[in-house]
């Protein structure tokens, strides 16, 4: 069954430099009803609905519970998954999905998904798991494996009929607890590419994906596979407030083509003037295919500024969520065939168990 991107938008408080410039707050959120107002400094206010929305005083914690949840859920019982964050550079992405650990309200998305897969594999009682990650990072259009000795290696994108996307190479790591997962998070984002700029002191300079691949083994002898895919996407960059220059501007540059790239790709599913998804045109938008209109359960976290400072890259982070939500995917238990077609089978019956004790069935004997 079909079910599209669920779209959350996050807005943080305004920042010191936002303060010092006597930036004045240009958004406003109704929660009860999922909707973004943005005013500018004349006309009227844009607004803009979400699947749900959280303003400045909302925690990591309330954000997990609330729509991420289930998604992990769905990732143990056998669905691939992923969570994107998304928006401008200093917007709060990177926050969002790492937080702060010393804070238990403030620990991140994927330190609280770290948590709940752990804590699933303990108090299960009909199957058995085994957890794996990789982590990768995109860097001026190159591939890089995070947990490598060689980290700066480039690596190759392949796609399979059967797996789909993946990357050759790419290092797997058995995890057997949280803080497994916790130490091999701590050493790639060591070996992540981050910079300074006029607008973030500890800029992301490239897109990272940690992935958490969950194989579960039930009694009854059949094998599942869900994948976590937890992506930290550097954000949109506007030389003239960066500051970029050299090295920190080639790879503004990189960035914004891959983000512009996978906006083309958002655009031309919600357009529907062709049937070619451009997802070839960047490294980011071929690792990202299953989750846009592919087999994944899918959410976009679209991060935004308060500030009328940033008046223009919030209404583009919005338009551009905003076009997300139409996108549909497919996602499915990821299991052996003829498990598939056993279950498949084992739900008919039951069905017509149900239809039968409901009167709805009659069955003719000859």
């Amino acid at each position: 069954m079909a079910e599209s991107v669920r779209v959350i938008c996050r807005c943080r408080p305004l920042n010191n430099r936002e303060i010092n410039l006597n930036s004045q707050i240009c958004v406003q959120m109704d929660q009860s009803c999922g909707q973004v107002i943005l005013q500018g400094e004349t006309g009227c206010p844009k607004q803009f609905t979400f699947d749900s929305v959280y303003y400045m005083d909302a925690t990591s914690e309330q954000i997990y519970n609330e729509i991420v949840y289930p998604l992990v859920e769905s990732v143990i019982q056998g669905y691939n998954g992923t969570i994107f964050a998304y928006g401008q550079t200093g917007s709060g992405k990177t926050y969002s999905m790492q937080g702060d650990d010393n804070i238990s309200s403030q620990k991140g998305i994927i330190s609280r998904a770290f948590e709940h897969i752990f804590e699933a594999t303990a108090t299960t009682d009909d199957a058995k798991f085994l957890v794996h990650a990789s982590y990768l990072e995109i860097y001026n259009e190159e591939v890089h494996d995070l947990l490598s000795t060689n980290h700066t290696k480039k690596l190759e994108i392949k796609e399979h009929s059967e797996r789909g996307i993946y990357v050759a190479g790419l290092s797997m790591h058995v995890c057997n607890d949280y803080k497994t997962c916790q130490r091999l998070m701590k050493e790639g984002s060591e070996n992540r590419h981050v910079g300074a700029t006029l607008m973030n002191k500890d800029s992301s300079r490239s897109h990272s994906i940690f992935t958490v691949y969950v194989e579960v083994a039930l009694n009854n002898g059949s094998i599942r596979i869900g994948k976590l895919n937890l992506v930290d996407l550097a954000g949109s960059e506007r030389q003239t407030k960066t500051g970029t220059v050299g090295d920190r501007f080639k790879e503004a540059t990189k960035i914004n083509l891959s983000l512009s790239a996978l906006g083309n790709v958002i655009s031309a599913f919600v357009d529907g003037k062709s049937k070619h998804i451009p997802y070839r045109d960047s490294k980011l938008t071929r690792l990202l295919k299953d989750s846009l209109g592919g087999n994944m359960k899918t959410i976009m976290l679209a991060c935004i500024s308060p500030s009328s400072d940033n008046y223009d890259e919030t209404l583009s982070t919005l338009r551009y969520a905003n076009r997300a939500k139409n996108i549909k995917n497919k996602p499915k238990i990821n299991e052996d065939p003829k498990d598939a077609l056993l279950r498949e089978y084992q739900e008919e019956i039951q069905r017509l168990k149900a239809m039968i004790q409901g009167g709805k069935c009659h069955l003719y004997f000859i």
